[in-house]
């Protein structure tokens, strides 16, 4: 090897490196530079990483990661667009809370016949900033070890920052423990729900006679829980968190559906779970995911904790111990039902098979269960439905024993 060849290219003269147009700052003080995308601004919140490698505008606009800066591992991401239709939360024109987006590569343009939007825009439209250039694999690590830090991510496009100031809003932060953030994702009234699962190529479709009526509590719902409600034979009622059990009984349902959502499961049961445990003394069939899981949970006695890197992504395999089998499934949380603290008739039905936590209970005197995981979600693509006819089979057997 030359000596030439042994060094750098020197940088013409003149040149400048040019400056990060977003940072993403850390609790303990790291700074991470990059390239902005996405609404101009700052955001601060819990960074975890999700492994999926497709659907991050269902990602995106899960209420769920209220609170999170996502980082995809995944480093090809946009490259799809996004479109009107794709979209999770309940409201066409609601936000997630997602508080940012953190990317490897810059964002194609999209290539795909359904897209409408490029993800740049589609970002600045919901307000979610945006960072790319970054060592997505070394952060991810970085989790993995030490555990997912709040920080603030800050895209300014004139490259000026007070990199001080935002050291103290990253460590400032409270965190997500003790939080309760369903308030500011649950719906503001009462609705009924009748759109079935998208169908190439027709779309979405309708459920116009329902059979059995559920009641959905809504921490945060997702819409595809109420398409595969609705699939289901359901004549869907979505009403807000705060709805006491005396008028969610007042509706007679067949069944109550308990929804996933944000932030610590012990701060929104404060008020939810005394209203389950009127629902669960009721002997109304019961099911809940993810949020709605550990509200089960808590309203049977047991507590919940926050786990070291949470579990975010479509490839996590999950055992269900009353058939055996084994399901691929979407999972998203960052907090977990302590098995230890449940009590005796509360069975455990599915646990997690990358660390053995938690993923599903029902009670043993009660027509009641819950899952960890996201069976809506579709990575299998479809392993987890089932748990929607179990619901069913539960309010038949109980409407027909009525």
């Amino acid at each position: 090897m030359t000596q030439e060849q042994d060094h750098a290219p020197i940088p013409a003269e003149g040149w400048t490196e040019p400056k990060p147009t977003a940072l993403l700052v850390l609790a303990d003080g790291t700074v991470l530079e990059g390239v902005g995308l996405g609404a101009v601004g700052e955001g601060v919140g819990e960074v975890c990483f999700n492994t999926a490698i497709t659907g991050y505008e269902e990602i995106l606009t899960d209420p769920s990661y209220s609170g999170q800066i996502i980082t995809f591992t995944f480093p090809h991401i946009g490259n799809v667009g996004t479109n009107e239709e794709d979209i999770e939360t309940v409201s066409m024109a609601g936000a997630s809370g997602v508080r940012g987006v953190v990317l490897r590569t810059a964002v194609t343009e999209p290539s795909n016949y359904r897209a409408t939007r490029h993800l740049d825009q589609w970002l600045k439209a919901r307000g979610i900033a945006g960072i790319s250039g970054l060592d997505t694999r070394a952060l991810t690590a970085l989790i993995r070890e030490t555990g997912m830090p709040n920080a603030v991510i800050a895209h300014h496009p004139d490259g000026v920052f007070d990199v001080e100031a935002l050291k103290a809003k990253a460590r400032e932060w409270p965190g997500l423990e003790g939080m309760d953030l369903v308030p500011g994702v649950t719906s503001a009234q009462r609705f009924n729900w009748d759109e079935t699962p998208w169908q190439w190529p027709e779309g979405y479709g309708q459920e116009g006679s329902g059979k059995l009526h559920v009641v959905a509590i809504d921490y945060g719902v997702k819409r595809n829980i109420l398409r595969l409600l609705a699939r289901a034979g359901c004549k869907v009622t979505v009403v807000p968190a705060t709805t006491a059990a005396a008028d969610i009984l007042a509706l007679q349902p067949d069944g109550v559906f308990l929804s996933n959502g944000p932030g610590d499961p012990a701060a929104t049961g404060e008020y939810a779970v005394p209203v389950i445990r009127e629902l669960i003394a009721s002997d109304i069939p019961t099911f809940g995911i993810c949020l709605g899981h550990q509200m089960i949970g808590l309203a049977v006695g047991g507590r919940t904790v926050k786990m070291h890197q949470g579990h975010h992504g479509a490839n996590h395999p999950v055992k269900d111990l009353t058939t055996g089998k084994v399901e691929i499934t979407s999972m998203n949380h960052g907090f977990a039902v302590d098995r230890e603290s449940l009590p005796a008739n509360a069975r455990e039905t599915h646990v997690s098979l990358f660390d053995g936590s938690n993923a599903g209970i029902a009670l043993a005197d009660r027509p009641v269960f819950s899952v960890q995981y996201h069976p809506e979600a579709s990575p299998g693509p479809q392993d987890s439905h089932y748990l929607f006819d179990r619901f069913v089979d539960l309010m038949a057997k109980k409407k027909a024993a009525a």
